[in-house]
């Protein structure tokens, strides 16, 4: 309305905008329950101002001005690139199956290790006696020759003659030790083996003098030893009294069922005790000097139900000296397929053990090779278990085992062959830190200075510390349930045993989680999200809506123009309550949140209140 005041001239105002009027019942009953837009330029322009997608809006509201609406074209388009490309690195990370390790500390009782001693001091068997005195006459010529050493007693060179008569067994004088030399090279020792045909020969060759006529020793040893029968029991139980002075386990004196006794062909007579304090006797008796060239003792700590494996994991303790050694134990559990490549117990491993105990990789290990050896050689090494219905090698009954057995050897060390993939590590193995501290024993004050001059030695055994860690891997992508399966497929997590019912030593964890842990996953593609675009799970589902009505549309528009309904009108589905492009079209600074000046319909002019129907501004100014 307009008002005059004062008789002066009148001032307009324009009324305040009013609310649009509620729809009619008319218009009501044409509303439908789907309605699409008329074109992609359209469902394009809705979805940008309403989107919750940062930037969106940019792209319509910055129509006016092609260099913003390609600058943010550009904008919006890489960093929906990066977002994806991101992902796709997230992706390959996640099939990849990560874990993380942690490393927590415990204190529940455990059960003490095994300790495996051995004198190495190996003794010759009586039915082989005269094989071995043949052999060390061998030894003591083919050393004069090389180095003019001899390590009998007599420094005479032994004749012929005293050989006496001709064993039954028959030394294979063709591999003899040999000095080899090569031009511009250091000097080596080796001895030559062939095959049955005598075609293809190969050098063994060492540095060291002292480690080749070992080796070679060793060699002949063996094929000496095959000829005991496998049931043989030999005598070393009888020394047992001889190397072992006084053992004490928990205070008390170890007895039958404390100690287990075996004999290993290169480490002389060996000891299983479960005992922590020991005085043992390292005299070297007339045996096999070439095999075992040290004098002292030969020690390894293992768990009770494995087998040990002293060339690989042992240690020498010196006579005349007092050893304490402090064990540190680690447990370590870890994830089966497809987290890693792990066995439970020997499941899923297609290597028969053939040790009775519990499954190590070294155990597999020597399991494979020993049937490689049997399926490429024909026989087995005497060193390890022979599987059932085979014979142990000898160049008696095999003249060509030797080259066999070093080809086949130096691919195992060259990883050539397929044990080590055949033998996955366990999925739970514990593994003994040591450190140890000597001194001399027993000193000259002390109450056993009786047994100065003798070839003894103590050794203390304890735990240095009074718990034990677990090292435990754990999926990065996964979402785990108490009572769920890990380290190949035993029971993740437990509870302890209310009861007390569970052996001394059994493992039974108590950190369970007892919630579910963060999907990470989706947690990741989240923070990803949001970076890039500062949205939500229900913008992507705003995406998603978009992409289900362009292709209901382009669905709707080509299903018309395959009906030849080319004289349809354009706005037939386009929705009731929503105006066209050219009514909502929105200048290039506005927001949907701001109300901008001139935004108004263009069907309706703007005419000044009072003004005579069809006036323009300007006739109805004063």
């Amino acid at each position: 309305m307009v008002q005059a005041t004062g008789g002066g001239l009148g001032t307009w105002k324009y009324p305040q905008a009013q609310p649009p009027p509620p729809p009619s019942p008319e218009d009501r009953r044409g509303e439908r329950l789907l309605e699409l837009h008329a074109s992609f330029r359209e469902l394009f322009t809705f979805f940008c101002t309403n989107a919750t997608i940062h930037g969106a809006i940019r792209l319509v509201c910055s129509s006016g001005n092609r260099l913003k609406t390609a600058s943010w074209g550009l904008l919006f388009v890489g960093a929906l690139g990066a977002l994806y490309w991101q992902f796709g690195l997230l992706f390959e990370q996640y099939w990849s199956y990560p874990v993380i390790t942690t490393v927590s500390v415990h204190s529940e009782r455990k059960l003490f290790p095994s300790v495996t001693l051995c004198d190495m001091n190996p003794h010759r068997p009586s039915p082989v006696h005269r094989h071995l005195q043949a052999l060390d006459e061998f030894a003591q010529e083919t050393l004069y020759a090389l180095y003019t050493f001899n390590f009998s007693e007599s420094q005479d060179v032994p004749g012929a003659a005293d050989l006496g008569p001709e064993p039954a067994f028959q030394l294979d004088r063709r591999i003899h030790l040999q000095r080899l030399s090569r031009p511009g090279g250091q000097n080596k020792v080796g001895f030559r083996l062939c095959n049955s045909t005598g075609g293809d020969c190969f050098y063994r060759v060492y540095s060291s003098g002292v480690t080749a006529a070992r080796e070679w020793y060793r060699f002949h040893y063996i094929n000496i030893l095959a000829l005991l029968p496998p049931t043989h029991e030999d005598s070393h139980r009888s020394h047992g009294s001889h190397f072992v002075y006084s053992c004490r386990y928990d205070g008390r004196h170890c007895e039958a069922p404390h100690f287990q006794t075996f004999h290993h062909p290169t480490y002389g007579s060996c000891y299983t005790f479960n005992g922590i304090s020991l005085v043992l006797r390292t005299e070297q008796q007339d045996h096999l000097p070439l095999l075992s060239t040290e004098n002292g003792i030969k020690v390894m700590i293992h768990s009770r139900d494995h087998t040990p494996f002293l060339e690989h994991r042992g240690f020498s303790i010196r006579p005349g000296t007092e050893t304490t050694i402090g064990i540190r134990e680690d447990e370590v559990h870890r994830l089966g397929s497809p987290y890693g490549h792990c066995s439970d117990g020997g499941e899923g491993v297609d290597v028969p053990l053939l040790y009775n105990a519990s499954y190590t990789m070294q155990a597999c290990l020597v399991s494979c090779f020993q049937q490689l050896m049997v399926e490429t050689c024909s026989c087995g090494y005497y060193l390890y278990p022979l599987p059932v219905g085979t014979e142990y090698c000898s160049y008696t009954r095999h003249p060509a085992w030797g080259h066999c057995f070093y080809r086949l050897y130096r691919d195992l060390e060259t990883h050539r062959l397929p044990c080590a993939s055949r033998c996955p590590r366990p999925c739970r193995e514990s593994s003994y830190k040591l450190s140890a501290g000597t001194s001399r024993w027993p000193s000259s004050k002390s109450a056993v200075s009786a047994l100065k001059g003798s070839s003894v030695a103590k050794m203390n055994i304890l735990y240095q510390e009074l718990n034990y860690r677990t090292v435990d891997e754990t999926p990065v992508y996964s979402v785990s349930w108490p009572g769920t399966t890990a380290w190949g497929g035993s029971r993740a997590c437990g509870w302890p045993d209310p009861l007390g019912a569970a052996p001394a030593g059994t493992w039974a964890p108590t950190h369970c989680p007892l919630m579910p842990q963060v999907p990470r996953l989706l947690s990741a593609m989240g923070s990803l999200w949001s970076l890039w675009f500062g949205s939500s799970v229900l913008s992507v589902l705003e995406l998603l809506e978009l992409l289900l009505d362009a292709a209901a549309l382009a669905l709707l528009l080509g299903c018309r123009r395959l009906r030849g309904a080319g004289g349809a009108q354009p706005g037939a589905a386009r929705r009731a309550s929503y105006p066209g492009p050219e009514a909502t079209q929105l200048p290039s600074d506005c927001r949907p949140d701001v109300e901008c000046p001139g935004a108004r319909l263009a069907s309706s002019p703007a005419t000044l209140p009072g003004a005579p129907a069809g006036a323009s501004a300007e006739e109805s100014r004063l």
